[in-house]
């Protein structure tokens, strides 16, 4: 039986230091998972964290040691970086034990949610979806990952970025409200996670507005860093 249409291809990221590739799954991501991001977006930092999706296919896979074009998307006017750790998944299961889920974790990347956030704002205020905001085209940038076997699994270290070689975030992996075993561990009491899954684990504070010809670098101490400019 054949496929009435080309099938699309499956987004993979490579894997550092390896002709290997990660074939990617779902994109989860959590919301408000730094205190001080939590507080600059009006929130309170004891709420219980929450998760939205972007496809797949948002991926944009970005080179280390390279400048990405990364296109600034239609309908909006207000597009926002925000830096994140992203934890790719080798293993799934339901109800995963905190005290187990790290063992999950295949292995780190850095990522950027990127997100039309007056579009964001309008679906907050009319109660609706995010998805117009946060899955455009090439929404989410990420790179190379490394293996949780060669650089461990990092719960401490700067994350920051840049726009034109000034710093508009900083904040250190040590400030999320949850690690990533907890986010591992409370995400499979909704879904059954698979290998492939990756999660964008939250974001600090800083974020805000890029525009074109504007140059970003994302950085996560110990994982990498990769630059993209707005085109």
């Amino acid at each position: 039986m054949l496929s009435v249409i080309q099938n699309p291809p499956r987004p993979a990221l490579p894997i550092f230091g390896s002709e290997d590739f990660f074939p990617v799954r779902r994109v989860y991501c959590v919301g408000r998972n730094y205190r001080a991001h939590a507080r600059e977006m009006g929130a309170d930092e004891r709420d219980p964290p929450f998760f939205f999706l972007k496809p797949a296919d948002t991926l944009q896979l970005v080179s280390e040691g390279e400048t990405a074009e990364h296109p600034y998307p239609p309908r909006t006017g207000n597009y926002h970086f925000e830096v994140e750790l992203v934890a790719a998944l080798g293993r799934g299961g339901r109800d995963i034990p905190v005290e187990t889920a790290g063992t999950h974790v295949y292995g780190y990347a850095v990522g950027l949610d990127m997100t039309r956030r007056d579009l964001q704002d309008e679906a907050k205020r009319l109660a609706r979806p995010w998805e117009m905001g946060k899955a455009a085209d090439f929404s989410a940038p990420v790179g190379a990952l490394r293996p949780a076997g060669t650089i461990g699994h990092p719960a401490s270290g700067a994350i920051t970025l840049q726009v034109d070689g000034t710093e508009r975030q900083r904040g250190d992996l040590s400030e999320m409200i949850w690690s990533v075993p907890e986010q591992v561990a409370l995400l499979s009491t909704y879904f059954e996670l698979h290998p492939g899954d990756l999660i964008f684990t939250g974001t600090p504070s800083g974020v805000g507005p890029v525009a074109r010809g504007q140059t970003m670098t994302a950085r996560v101490e110990g994982v990498g860093a990769i630059t993209l400019r707005v085109a």
